[in-house]
């Protein structure tokens, strides 16, 4: 039996990620299973998400995904290759996933293929140096490109856009994972990633605009998933909008020794001065990511860095792949798959939080740093009485009858 992978965030679930399932199956079957790797309580581009983690899988469910399993904290606050290899790590460690499904602009798997093959070249990596140190101030993913139109002309152009460049990241992962995966990409449609307008389906980024300036979304999300978001609106747990956490992350940065900031991943070529310096003057969030900006240093990477020091995260945390896989979500088809993993998982598999006790000190760590993210992450609810921490600890997934 074929099982499909996808690694999502779901911020918020849309009408494209209904798509992307949609013809995902279409592809590989209707009765094929859909497992994803999400992240938790903070997302990739270093904030938070519009939703909790227990939401947003609750919300994946309800539209189709038959397991989530969340991709712990230092993968997703990571670049975007140690994303797509804590992502695809854990997915393959399942030991039932047979297929990768991800959007890219390009919608051409070889072409993807090629350029992934051409990045994990062990002689690559000089050819990258040579193109920063010709052009001082150069970015990393600008040098990269050049390298690889060196090798592959035209074809270089697919690394411009930031589904493709994830998408080649998933590949490259299978490869050095060396899993027995099978990559399938989805052409994405409408907006950019993260970008705004565009025709056909809004982006997250979209949505979350109209969300945290009270539009109304009832129109651009399916009914699946705003039934869900629309509930913990009215709990007053979302949605969560970066300003009502920044004076809770300033005062974590402010706390902390000069050893924590060099720690931080990426922290190289004295970065981490930067970042520091700025989280000890500056008065907002966008004023410590402006005065950490460079030429070189993309704001994404800064804002992970600034969000890594907030919430515990140092270089060493996502060298390997994750260590377990917590359950945040199933259907009923999820839970038959979750009985196949009980024999063919290479990891232990978390369902109820007590469990991680008995996974070792490795995975107990790791959990406590994620418990610890979201007791920060809930004093962005308006709610105040949902604000009491440990709730991570006290909370199992849900199972979800269709």
């Amino acid at each position: 039996m074929s099982v499909i992978g996808i690694v999502g965030e779901y911020n918020p679930m849309h009408y494209g990620h209904l798509h992307h399932i949609a013809e995902t199956k279409r592809l590989m079957g209707e009765d094929c299973p859909v497992v994803c790797a999400m992240s938790g309580d903070f997302i990739q581009r270093g904030e938070a998400a519009v939703y909790s983690k227990f939401a947003r899988a609750e919300a994946a469910v309800m539209s189709g995904v038959d397991l989530v399993l969340e991709l712990p904290l230092p993968w997703v606050l990571s670049s975007a290759e140690g994303f797509a290899r804590g992502a695809v790590g854990l997915l393959g460690a399942t030991g039932v996933v047979t297929h990768l499904s991800f959007g890219s602009e390009c919608g051409e798997i070889e072409i993807l293929e090629t350029i992934a093959e051409t990045l994990i070249d062990p002689l690559i990596g000089a050819d990258i140096r040579a193109e920063l140190q010709n052009d001082a101030g150069i970015p990393f993913a600008a040098a990269r490109q050049r390298a690889v139109a060196k090798r592959l002309g035209e074809m270089s152009s697919q690394l411009e856009t930031p589904n493709n460049i994830l998408a080649i990241e998933y590949i490259k992962a299978i490869y050095n994972l060396g899993l027995n995966m099978k990559p399938v990409t989805i052409q994405r449609f409408g907006s950019g990633h993260d970008q705004m307008s565009g025709e056909g389906y809004k982006s997250a980024a979209e949505i979350r605009r109209m969300m945290i300036n009270g539009g109304d979304i009832a129109s651009v999300l399916p009914e699946s998933a705003y039934t869900v978001y629309r509930r913990e609106e009215k709990l007053g747990r979302g949605p969560v909008v970066p300003e009502s956490l920044e004076s809770a992350v300033i005062s974590r940065l402010r706390m902390l020794p000069d050893e924590a900031y060099e720690r931080l991943p990426d922290a190289g070529e004295g970065l981490h001065n930067r970042v520091a310096k700025a989280a000890r003057e500056e008065c907002s969030i966008d004023a410590i990511l402006a005065a950490g900006k460079s030429k070189r240093y993309a704001l994404s990477r800064i804002r992970r860095m600034v969000m890594c020091a907030a919430l515990g995260i140092t270089a060493d945390m996502s060298a390997e792949t994750p260590p377990y896989a917590r359950v945040l979500a199933a259907s009923a088809r999820g839970c038959e798959l979750l009985r196949d993993m009980r024999q063919t998982a290479r990891i232990p598999i978390i369902i109820k939080p007590a469990d991680v006790k008995n996974c070792g000190e490795e995975c107990r760590k790791l959990f406590e740093l994620g418990s610890a993210a979201h007791d920060l992450y809930v004093l962005g609810y308006a709610a105040r009485n949902e604000r009491r921490g440990g709730a991570d600890w006290r909370t199992s997934p849900k199972i979800v009858q269709l």
